[in-house]
């Protein structure tokens, strides 16, 4: 794996956790605590790893310009600035909401997660999007 590999392998902690957070939503539904909580912290597992790997890539790597132009450019760029924002806020949340389960405080943890979970698969899902767009879509020139 090169170093050029790592906003790949960013798109997929994104897709991987996104699996996590709607698997783990549907398990605690059907009553599946154990399930429940290996899809969380496996999706809070792979966030790390991809927050890991994404600072050090674009601490290496800088910033990619986005090279679409027309109605894409602000498409882009509205849905990069709502990505961004949100993800600044999931890591306290993500935090705060497993420190409840782990303590046992399962009402204060349902409350928070009702917010954390849609925003958190948000982010994980507008990441791989932001992914498609940005290397695939209109790749780098």
């Amino acid at each position: 794996m090169s170093f050029r590999d790592l906003p790949a392998l960013n798109a997929f902690l994104n897709t991987l956790t996104s699996i996590f957070l709607v698997t783990g939503f549907v398990s605690i539904r059907r009553k599946q605590i154990t399930a429940h909580k290996v899809c969380m912290v496996s999706a809070l597992v792979c966030s790390i790893v991809f927050l890991t790997s994404y600072l050090t890539y674009h601490y290496v790597a800088g910033a990619t310009p986005f090279p679409g132009v027309g109605w894409i450019r602000p498409a882009y760029f509205g849905l990069l600035i709502s990505h961004t924002i949100l993800a600044a806020i999931v890591p306290p949340l993500a935090v705060v909401t497993a420190m409840r389960a782990f303590q046992g405080a399962f009402d204060r943890h349902r409350r928070i997660a009702r917010w954390t979970l849609p925003i958190w698969l948000y982010v994980s899902v507008t990441g791989v999007l932001v992914y498609w767009l940005l290397y695939h879509v209109y790749p780098p020139v």
